[in-house]
This record gives structure tokens, sequence and C-alpha cells, in this order.
């Protein structure tokens, strides 16, 4: 059985990331993704963290569901997000992953915070999975490992945006797009694949690197 687990970051929950999450699917919640999972009416089966942002309610439901936890100290390398996809990693069978992260009362994050989130979508312990997907507020990025593609979820005339965040990708092609392509290369320091323009079936695939499709 083909095994999906959804990561839970902080901030409230948008539609999007509503829709998004898999039918059946595991969920963990990293530190104060407990609260907004659970106002979002979705039921983690673990919290992972250093619990110092979810809130004393939230401390309490996971307690009363018995979910399992794993709290580390404050003074760690690792983010709760990295913690939260290592543990996704343990699920036996895994082969999708997503990870949902909303937006705080005032409409926007921390730069900082999205762009290390976005990091660790590309680490190599993830290339095996088929699919890594994320949104963030109303944002859906598909990370593509080395040799991975993607169908984008995308309407005829929608905008994408292909790019190189983790290094250089080799062997890019695009398929269903104003502007296909065909074995083409990217760099970490140019926009050369901002703002296409998805068709009807719109295919995106990458030979050598982490290539991150963003759909805003």
């Amino acid at each position: 059985m083909v095994q999906a687990v959804v990561v839970i970051g902080g901030g409230e929950l948008s539609p999007r990331a509503r829709q998004a999450i898999y039918d059946d699917a595991i969920i963990i919640a990293a530190d104060s993704g407990l609260d907004h999972a659970v106002a979002a009416g979705l039921r983690p089966q673990v919290l992972v963290g250093d619990l110092d942002s979810i809130s004393a309610t939230g401390r309490m439901w996971a307690y009363a569901h018995e979910i399992e936890i794993h709290e580390h100290p404050a003074d760690k390398d690792l983010t709760d997000t990295e913690l939260a996809i290592q543990r996704a990693l343990a699920v036996p069978d895994i082969r999708q992953l997503l990870l949902v992260g909303g937006v705080d009362v005032a409409g926007e994050r921390r730069l900082d915070h999205q762009l290390a989130t976005i990091l660790a979508l590309g680490h190599p312990s993830l290339a095996p999975l088929s699919s890594v997907r994320a949104v963030l507020g109303e944002t859906q990025l598909s990370v593509l490992h080395a040799g991975r593609h993607a169908v984008l979820d995308t309407e005829e005339g929608q905008v994408f945006s292909l790019l190189a965040l983790h290094g250089p990708c080799a062997g890019i092609t695009v398929t269903g797009a104003r502007w296909p392509l065909t074995d083409e290369s990217l760099t970490g320091t140019e926009a050369r694949g901002v703002s296409n323009e998805a068709a009807e079936r719109t295919e995106v695939q990458v030979a050598t690197g982490v290539l991150t499709v963003v759909i805003p």
C-alpha cells in the first residue's frame, strides 16, 4: 500500500492547504502545527518539536488523545519541520510527502523560516519518494528530485515557475506549457524559469538536481 504522510507546520491553514491534504494520510504536527490541524478538523497521530509554540490547549489535546509525542530540547540543530520530516520518513512504505504551512494573523511569515522549509524538502533523504509537495499559505510547490516528474495541478493559463533553489538542475523538460522546454538547464542564480503558463495538461521533469516548481 502506498503511504502518504502530511506534515503540518505553524500558521492557520488556508483553504488550498486543507483541500490538498490526502485522505487517510498519516498526519504529523510540527509544534504549533497541532493547534492549526485540530482547528481545521484534522486529527494528527504524531506531535514533534521543542513544543515552545504549541498552546496549553493543544498540549492537553495531545495528552488526552494519547498521540505519539517526540519532544526535543529548544537548543537543537534541526528545525521542528526537519524533525517532523525525519519522523515522516520512518513511516513504513512512505511514498508521498506533503508539507503544509499556514499564514499568521498578519498574513505573512518570516522569510528565513519559509526558505528553511523549502530547503528541507530538497534533502537527499527525500529522493526515494515518488512525490514531495508543499502548500505554504496559498502557494503550491512540487519539489522534484533527480529523475522525478510531476503533472501540475493547474488550470489552463495559470502561472507557474521553475527554480533551481538547491543548486544546478539539468535535463529539465516541460510539456503542455506556453513555453515548453526540452533538456534545459537552470542554475541557482537565474530566474529564467519564472512565470511560465500552463496549458491543458502540464508536466515537468528533471534529470539531475532538485527542481522546485512554484504555483503561486
